[in-house]
């Protein structure tokens, strides 16, 4: 590895590949180069995730319990789009709690106007005002929608790609691979950032998250965050009975985000609960500097947020 990691957008498969299978001291040793080249040392930030509207999304997601395909064998109720009040005091007690970004998820397909979304451009402008990063995620959005987002401030917008072009039809139907890649480049016109990663653990092949990894890095700007997500099965869903991930390949994956996207925070996000706080350390030497905080992320499960605490401090690391 050179003296200054280059930042750079003409990766290929096969080279991907090779960082993600080489032998792991050597992967972290670089990856932890790159980080510290980059990023201010043992730090991480707290950013917490709410579910502003839950239920009944149209998209068929294989993974996801907010499916409607899947909503009777998964029970999960539908809920409407919650009350600004409501959600700028959630944003509060996160912000006491040690949380610097809030960010949150409607289950929709994609963004329509109207009253809803104008609910949510005051939800944005009342966590701005609250002096913490705002990021939503709401599905696909027009360019003029980018647009309202970013003049009422908002920080980030997340819209995952999920896995390779290759391996995608194999997860969702109801929108196509360049359906996401639009989406992002709407926000990025906008100048809001993006937020936007993967999940493994679906049945993909490694070539499979190289591909995701190398479609993201070879944007024309890399995402200034990028969550790695591990396939968290929920029972009722086409996914639930898989098994869960070995947590080294979660390792693997953000190192070689790390190494990728140099200047992106790699943020550890769904499956992080299945993670022993040693696993979830080895991740943050990886390269992973920030982490969803508090006690659910969407629909699942998230760690304790003082056991949390205690991690962070017992690692000596502090809260950027």
């Amino acid at each position: 590895m050179s003296a200054t990691s280059p930042i750079r957008h003409d990766w290929q498969t096969d080279e991907v590949l090779e960082i993600l299978e080489s032998p792991l001291m050597e992967l972290l040793y670089q990856a932890q180069g790159v980080h510290r080249e980059h990023h201010e040392d043992n730090t991480v930030q707290l950013a917490s995730l709410l579910s502003i509207k839950t239920g009944a999304c149209p998209e068929d997601c294989k993974y996801c319990p907010q499916s409607a395909h899947y909503a009777k064998k998964t029970g999960l109720k539908k809920e409407a789009l919650m009350d600004v009040d409501s959600v700028l005091e959630k944003a509060k007690i996160a912000k006491e709690a040690g949380a610097s970004r809030f960010c949150m998820g409607a289950a929709w397909k994609q963004v329509r106007d109207g009253e809803d979304f104008d609910k949510v451009i005051d939800m944005v402008k009342g966590v701005r005002s609250m002096d913490m990063e705002a990021c939503v995620t709401l599905g696909m959005l027009t360019q003029d929608q980018a647009n309202r987002l970013a003049e009422a401030g908002l920080t980030a917008y997340n819209h995952n790609l999920d896995t390779s072009p290759e391996f995608y039809k194999e997860i969702i139907t109801t929108r196509t691979y360049q359906d996401r890649l639009d989406t992002i480049d709407a926000v990025r016109k906008s100048g809001v950032t993006v937020c936007s990663g993967g999940i493994i653990g679906m049945g993909e092949t490694l070539r499979d998250r190289a591909r995701m990894l190398e479609i993201l890095a070879n944007l024309e700007t890399h995402p200034e965050s990028v969550p790695i997500n591990a396939l968290v099965p929920v029972e009722g869903t086409p996914m639930g009975d898989r098994d869960r991930i070995d947590p080294l390949e979660l390792v693997r994956m953000v190192a070689t985000a790390r190494i990728m996207m140099p200047k992106a925070r790699v943020r550890l996000s769904a499956g992080r609960e299945m993670l022993n706080r040693e696993a979830q350390i080895l991740c943050m030497m990886a390269g992973a500097n920030s982490i969803f905080y508090g006690e659910k992320l969407l629909t699942t499960a998230n760690n304790d947020t003082l056991e949390d605490q205690e991690m962070i401090k017992d690692a000596g690391m502090k809260v950027a």
